[in-house]
């Protein structure tokens, strides 16, 4: 709620562009709102943006829970597809449920694997993790291009892509959420999202180790004082971070493509930085965030149908402009900046006696 105002003014903003380019910003926002909400399948592929958002929100926010900054996520959750598609491919005999159980644990170890990296080179060698996350998701798309083009491509496809993966290793046969909403590609995996979210809320609020991380984040030299080591937090959080963004490519791997697709992913790492900031990295506000931050990106796509001037690329736009909001909001509410109106909370001067 602390954040309502500044995403109120960030709309505001970006429908005011709107009017200049000559839209009408009501019909803008009709459109946003009918694209996302206007049958089942437009619905559940909010949905779908939704459960990737809600997990890379979580990925950046367990960091930023350290004091780290997370910008890995696009990689983290790639590296993750990249790896759950070649052991799917290279093991096709496998039967449920050891097929689920074993994709499951490659995503999460790769994931982790993906975050870790940073961590390790953060705590024993001070390296900057800002640096290293994003060198390490060139690193990751570069290894998943070389793959798809030298061993996993797809004979049936010009596109660069995999083959599909056995069913074995998919959801798709007791998916009851899929089966709700026919032909969308919204899965089991945003129900997981919302209870990893809830999760992690307990884990930060009532755990020891949590307390602990956010010890670490507040203040490293006072944690240290406290026989709290935070080497040991570096790697652990983002090692977490690194296992939640693989819940992204659980989304789209074991969920609903059974595939890698180069340039699956529109950025859901990097809308995840702003899903996080706009929560104030609160899990519980992930949820709300990233179903706005993906009725944004889900609605944006009739832009370019629907209207003359605006077109899908606008989402980014709105984006930037509600985070550029929240912000400011964050940045009022903190400073105690106040506005005084006259006549309202004025005392007057009491009259003496010269």
């Amino acid at each position: 709620m602390k954040s309502f105002l500044g995403f109120l003014f960030g709309l505001f903003c970006a429908l005011m562009i709107v009017f200049i380019a000559g839209e009408n910003p009501l019909t803008i926002l009709s459109i946003l709102i009918k694209s996302s909400f206007g049958s089942k399948y437009d619905f559940g592929l909010t949905l779908f943006y939704m459960t990737s958002l809600i997990f890379t929100g979580l990925s950046v926010s367990v960091a930023f829970k350290s004091g780290l900054f997370n910008i890995g996520a696009e990689g983290q959750l790639n590296f993750s597809a990249i790896a759950m598609v070649s052991f799917a491919m290279a093991y096709p005999q496998l039967g449920m449920p050891s097929s689920l159980l074993a994709i499951l644990f490659i995503g999460v170890l790769a994931g982790a694997t993906w975050g870790a990296l940073p961590g390790l080179l953060k705590a024993y060698r001070g390296s900057h993790e800002v640096i290293v996350t994003m060198m390490l998701n060139f690193i990751s798309a570069g290894i998943s291009s070389y793959l798809i083009s030298q061993y996993l491509q797809n004979p049936d496809s010009q596109n660069p892509e995999s083959a599909v993966i056995a069913e074995s290793f998919r959801t798709n046969s007791f998916d009851f959420l899929n089966q709700f909403f026919p032909e969308s590609p919204v899965n089991l995996f945003f129900l997981v999202s919302i209870a990893t979210a809830i999760a992690i809320h307990f884990f930060f609020s009532r755990s020891a180790v949590g307390y602990e991380m956010i010890a670490v984040g507040e203040n490293p030299s006072a944690a240290e004082r406290a026989n709290i080591s935070s080497k040991k937090f570096v790697v652990l959080s983002l090692t977490l971070s690194g296992i939640l963004a693989s819940g992204a490519a659980m989304n789209e791997v074991i969920g609903y493509s059974g595939q890698y697709k180069i340039g699956f992913s529109p950025e859901f790492g990097f809308m995840g930085i702003a899903v996080a900031l706009m929560s104030n990295n609160s899990p519980l506000g992930i949820i709300a965030n990233a179903f706005i931050m993906s009725v944004f990106h889900k609605g944006a796509s009739d832009l370019d149908i629907e209207t003359e001037t605006i077109t899908k690329d606008f989402s980014k736009v709105i984006q930037a402009l509600v985070l550029f909001g929240v912000g400011l909001q964050y940045y009022i509410n903190k400073s105690g900046f106040k506005i005084n109106f006259p006549g309202r909370n004025s005392k007057k001067k009491p009259k003496g006696n010269s």
